[in-house]
């Protein structure tokens, strides 16, 4: 079998399939590690992102901080740089049954400034995740697991309160955030299913996505769209490149030596054509006038832009 044979795999939706045989990930000693590291860049044009408008939300003042100056709220799925290389792209070795210590137990997401951060993570399972509201508005915490033989099915549904000590006379200019009490939930995702998601009942631009994960051979990709695994013992494994937003994933299958660097490199498809229903309407079906009464909507912590 060719070591270096890539698979492409094409997937409906924002799923990830494994067939991979469940074990227990064993701790050892690793002195001769080796190393995988790559570039991951987008295919095609961006898509648009999505587009929400703020006056069909609760706290479109506080949460129209962040907003494009018209009164929408945009959710960037992609974040590419001028040379479109992709960040957030969470890259996976499979098939590591033992190597360095697995550190990770209960990733961290904040809710900050009315977005989760960061969009793309990984969770280990039966570990669980913690949630912690930093602004001075409500947040409601509703997390799935999805499969595309399953469908979705809830893990956990909550309340994110904030801290009682902001100062909410005028939340509509404050920078200030405070933790509020921290939410930790602990789950078990069902038999074939690895994709988490966690979205904002109050807030539906609020989104973040995980994978998860059996063994501590994980990377994200950085701005220039790089990732590094190292510490991997020598052996034959594979590499996965998993996004939210893309419909093919890629596999690679490799094999490295003692203390060897090996590279690849990765070009995940953009969507096309009208690939969300959330896009910005002209006029807008709803204005600030609708609520009854004056609304100040400034972009006063980023001013968006498509």
């Amino acid at each position: 079998m060719n070591k270096n044979r890539m698979v492409e795999i094409a997937v409906i939706g924002l799923l990830w399939i494994t067939s991979s045989t469940a074990f227990a990930y064993e701790v050892i000693e690793v002195t001769d590690g080796a190393t995988i590291v790559g570039t991951v860049t987008l295919k095609g044009i961006p898509p648009s992102p999505k587009a929400y408008n703020l006056v069909t939300f609760p706290d479109p003042e506080y949460c129209g901080r962040i907003s494009d100056g018209q009164g929408w709220r945009l959710l960037k799925d992609f974040v590419v740089n001028d040379e479109n290389q992709l960040q957030g792209v969470v890259m996976v070795v499979e098939g590591v049954k033992a190597g360095k210590p697995f550190s990770l137990s209960i990733p961290r997401v904040e809710a900050r400034d009315c977005q989760f951060l960061p969009f793309t993570t990984v969770v280990r399972n039966e570990h669980g995740i913690e949630v912690v509201n930093m602004d001075p508005v409500m947040h409601d915490i509703q997390a799935y697991e999805t499969s595309l033989s399953q469908g979705t099915r809830v893990l956990f549904n909550s309340p994110l309160p904030f801290n009682p000590r902001h100062q909410r006379e005028n939340i509509h200019a404050t920078h200030e955030h405070l933790p509020g009490q921290s939410l930790v939930h602990q789950f078990q995702l069902s038999k074939g299913r690895k994709t988490f998601v966690m979205q904002c009942g109050f807030h539906a631009y609020m989104e973040s996505w995980a994978i998860a994960v059996d063994n501590p051979y994980f990377s994200f990709t950085n701005d220039k769209g790089e990732y590094v695994i190292s510490s991997l013992p020598p052996g034959s494994y594979r590499i996965r490149a998993w996004h939210p937003s893309v419909k093919h994933e890629q596999i690679y299958e490799f094999s490295v030596e003692p203390n060897q660097t090996v590279r690849k490199d990765f070009s995940l498809e953009s969507p096309v054509g009208r690939w969300t229903a959330h896009t910005i309407r002209t006029p807008p079906r709803f204005t600030p006038a609708a609520l009854g009464h004056p609304v100040l909507i400034e972009p006063l912590v980023e001013h968006q832009r498509p």
